[in-house]
């Protein structure tokens, strides 16, 4: 069982003006804060964003993503249309995957400091 995932950060100010909103469409809020990190999650932390500890720039991981579970097509589209109006960028627009599975439906977005996250719902149905 995985207890939480980190990615790292240029900037923390950075990450949570944008963190803030696009995760809030997930119901996930900013639980822990300080000047070298941010901590998201419901009840406990679940993902979190880091400047390095080596010192070093925080840089994205080739083929590396996080995908966080939406309740359904409207909230995938919502968490992209967040992420896209705040800094973020376009990674893949929301859509059904059918390599995947005939249901799966997400979308793909590189955070401003170019990590790759996603959200996701296997109910391709529209509410």
């Amino acid at each position: 069982m995985i207890h939480h995932v980190s990615l790292g950060t240029n900037d923390v100010k950075r990450a949570r003006a944008f963190y803030d909103l696009v995760l809030g469409v997930l119901g996930l809020r900013l639980l822990q804060e300080d000047d070298k990190s941010l901590d998201y999650g419901v009840a406990t932390i679940m993902f979190s964003l880091e400047t390095p500890v080596d010192g070093k720039a925080a840089s994205a991981g080739n083929g590396i993503h996080v995908a966080f579970v939406a309740q359904g097509p409207d909230m995938v589209d919502e968490f992209y249309r967040m992420a896209v109006a705040n800094g973020g960028s376009d990674d893949g627009a929301p859509g059904i995957r059918p390599e995947y599975n005939r249901n799966y439906y997400g979308a793909f977005v590189r955070d401003p400091d170019g990590n790759k996250i996603e959200a996701v719902t296997h109910s391709a149905r529209r509410t």
